[in-house]
């Protein structure tokens, strides 16, 4: 199994970063093939609504020359894509809204090109937070369950720690357990 982690943090050993080390450790455990894109050192452009990609045929077509269309191929190649982020005034980072608003090229519902390019594949969140759970990453998770709906994709679920206490929250048992058992829901068939 190939999957693709889209780190959105800002800091490449922030608290999303520390939480994925043991995620990334359980899937490579495993036998699994990971690859890991941190957003911070790509360029991504905002969606500028042209609508040229809806019309070329069986491939991304973003008119836009940055690092997007890379990242959208990395994600056709995976089996599982997991949007890693923290939660940022109850949503994704900046980098990452820009990239989710870019996914419009992986589906051709408004010109003449026709079909989705990612349709059937896996998705999944590991989200950091300060507030509480639900109230923290639920905006988000709506977001990603619509994205899914709408593209045909399959929501996996979402795993998150609050961070009561800094780093330290995300090397507790209990968050490094979980982190390890989310890998493993994403493998199973």
């Amino acid at each position: 199994m190939r999957i693709c982690i889209i780190m959105g943090s800002p800091r490449k050993n922030g608290f999303t970063a520390e939480l994925l080390k043991p995620f990334v450790a359980q899937l490579e455990d495993s036998a699994c093939e990971v690859v890991y894109i941190t957003l911070s050192d790509k360029n991504i452009q905002p969606c500028i609504g042209c609508l040229a990609c809806q019309n070329i045929e069986g491939e991304y077509g973003c008119i836009q020359d940055d690092d997007v269309a890379e990242i959208m191929d990395e994600i056709r190649k995976s089996d599982c894509t997991v949007f890693a982020t923290p939660i940022y005034t109850w949503y994704c980072t900046a980098p990452m809204k820009a990239l989710l608003d870019r996914h419009f090229g992986l589906n051709k519902f408004y010109g003449t090109a026709k079909g989705s390019l990612w349709a059937g594949k896996d998705i999944a969140i590991l989200a950091t937070h300060g507030y509480e759970t639900r109230y923290a990453v639920e905006p988000f998770e709506l977001g990603i369950r619509r994205l899914c709906e709408h593209s045909k994709l399959n929501y996996k679920g979402i795993y998150s720690v609050r961070a009561e206490k800094g780093r330290s929250s995300f090397r507790t048992e209990t968050a490094v357990a979980g982190a390890k058992a989310f890998a493993l829901q994403l493998l199973e068939e």
